[in-house]
Formats: structure tokens, sequence, C-alpha cells
């Protein structure tokens, strides 16, 4: 049988709305949206009152289209694909000088974000002197040579820390904002803020929209955030497929990765590495029949747990679960959210959608 993913939709919507809490968003569905599926998250997140949405792919982004013609849809990674975008009416990044100072005639009437590299520092203009360059350019051609200002956006990479860099990234990138206040300019979109800073600070200062990742798909972005908050929308698990008595010393799987400390018994499971469970998540437990067991072995396509008398063959074994979330493991190490989430391997897992909570 292999794994099962079961995604809960309403569950879904419910987490996307109430993360929202009433803020205009952006939703981050790069990726195939997290592993969710693109097409389905859209939808989901289209019900849950979202209009705009934000990818790194062209791909994805004229997938989106095909769902929505209404809604704003913005491109993170530079693109120099021109005609497409504007044939699928796309907003993209302006994402620094030398990027503009080469395609500035492309450009023309493309709605344009404007990016601040900031502490995260992986693209963007450094210093408002660079817009500035950019804006007199602009202001010197003729109206139809123009792109369109639609929105200023930056990265926050520290929002999930709590060593005082986020302070600091946040402060430079307000001060970033104020210029345009300056000179009067208040762009349609004004994004900064992932799932942590927006829990932790609410909308901030001149903000038009948030920019939701993690947090639509039911993960906490750090610890100690109540569960209520953050409803994980989504099961993975498999069954035992035989049970086995070992002997102490008597070894199992390759290499002999796992050899019984004493008599014992172990359950067969039938998923694995192949399916994309981390390795670093099998030093950990596994959920059947409500209790919690130790994953002493993974291999490509099995698993194999230490276990008792009340586990029977064809019980179901949880990798993640509602009492078992993907940030649990998040939080002990075993990678980030998007991580575990990314690895999942939807050729050999059965991914079954719910309709009903």
């Amino acid at each position: 049988m292999s794994g099962i993913l079961t995604i809960d939709r309403k569950k879904l919507v419910l987490q996307a709305g109430q993360i929202q809490n009433g803020t205009p968003t952006i939703a981050v569905v790069k990726n195939n949206a997290y592993n969710f599926g693109l097409e389905f998250a859209v939808r989901a997140f289209l019900d849950a009152g979202i209009t705009a949405f934000a990818t790194t792919s062209l791909k994805e982004a004229e997938k989106i289209r095909s769902i929505t013609d209404q809604s704003m849809i913005f491109l993170l990674n530079p693109t120099t694909e021109f005609e497409a975008v504007r044939g699928l009416d796309l907003s993209i990044t302006l994402p620094s000088l030398t990027y503009y100072e080469k395609y500035r005639e492309e450009l023309s009437r493309i709605s344009i974000h404007i990016e601040y590299a900031g502490l995260f520092n992986r693209s963007g203009f450094d210093n408002f002197k660079e817009v500035e360059q950019v804006l007199h350019h602009q202001a010197q051609m003729n109206e139809v040579e123009r792109f369109f200002l639609e929105g200023l956006w930056c990265h926050f990479g520290y929002a999930d820390e709590f060593d005082g860099n986020y302070e600091i990234e946040r402060k430079n990138w307000l001060g970033f904002l104020a210029e345009f206040d300056r000179l009067d300019m208040t762009p349609e979109y004004v994004h900064a803020q992932n799932t942590a800073s927006f829990v932790r600070d609410g909308i901030l200062p001149g903000h038009t929209h948030t920019r939701l990742g993690i947090g639509l798909y039911g993960s906490k972005p750090y610890s100690g955030l109540n569960d209520e908050l953050f409803v994980q929308p989504f099961e993975l698990y498999s069954s035992v497929v035989q049970i086995r008595e070992m002997d102490e010393n008597m070894p199992m799987g390759y290499g002999g990765s796992f050899v019984a400390g004493r008599k014992t018994k172990v359950a067969i499971v039938d998923i694995g590495y192949g399916d994309g469970v981390l390795r670093k998540r099998a030093e950990y437990d596994c959920l059947i029949n409500g209790r919690r067991y130790p994953i002493v072995s993974l291999m490509m396509s099995h698993m194999i747990v230490e276990v008792d008398e009340e586990v029977s063959v064809d019980d179901k074994v949880f990798i993640y679960h509602p009492d078992m979330r993907l940030d649990e493991y998040t939080f002990k190490g075993v990678g980030a959210n998007s991580e575990q989430l990314a690895t999942l391997n939807y050729n050999t897992l059965t991914k079954e959608i719910s309709h009903e909570s």
C-alpha cells in the first residue's frame, strides 16, 4: 500500500482564513504550494478570501492565471520573459539597479514590485539612493514606456528567531519605506511580513498586505505558539505489514541497522525514505493506536518500529498527525517545515483529499 497523505480541504480553508485575521494577504504558493498541490491550494485559498498569490516559477504563475483571471500574481524571482509576463498580466520583482539598467526598455507597461535586500540579502536594492536613480530615469521617459510601480517588498529572514536581528531588519525596512512616504508614493501592495513576522507584530505600519507561506498550511513558524492558531490539515501514515519477534542481539535491516538490545517485537511498516520520509525524522517516534513508538530503522521502502503486544498487522502508523505535528519535529531539528513537506514523494505516496472535517 505504501504511504497515504490525506489533506483535509475544510481544515486548509479554515487555517488560511484564521491566520489572515482579516488582513489582506498574498498567499505564497511556490514549489507546488509547499507540495500540497498548486491548483488544490489556490482554489482553497480563494475560498478563504485570498485574491493575491506569489510564486517563483513562471510555469506556476501561468497555472494560477488559468484558475483565476482576477488575482494579482507576483513572481518573486527575477525574469526576462517579458512578453509572457504581459500576456499573463503578471507582476514581477525589480531586484536591483543592475537588472533595471539592463532591461529597462523591456519593462514598459509591466507591473513591478521594488525589492529591498535587507539582512536577508538574497537579492534587492541595497539602499534608497539606487531606487532614486530608477525613479528619476522613469520620470524622464514617455508614459507609455514606463513600468507601473505596483508594489514594494522585502523578505524577513530572521523573523522566526529571537536574537535581535529581526528587530534590525524590521527597522531598516521601515526606514526604506519612509523614503517613499517622503515622496508621497503609495503603491497598491506593500508586503514584507511572513508568518513569523505577522504573528509577532500584526500588520506593520505602512503595509497593505501580509505575504504568508507556511502558516497558511498549518505549521508554526516558531515554538511556543498555540496549536489552535495553526490547524494542521494533513496526515501521513502507512500500515504495519508484518510483526517480527526478535531475540537479543539479533540484527535487522541493511548492514544490521537495528540490533535488538533485548527480546523484543518490531513492526515492519510500508513506508521509507523513498516516499520522502527524512532520515532525521526517523530518529524519533511514530503514532500507532494513539501511542508513540520509537522508529529504529529506515529503509528505502520500509520502516522498522519497536512495538509491544498492542500493535498488530494492518494497524495505521502515523508519521504526521494532529497529535504528532510536523512542526514538533521542526523544533527538534529534523528540518524546516517546508523541507519536510517538500521531500514527500507524490510518485509513490497515495494522496487523498478529504472534504469533511
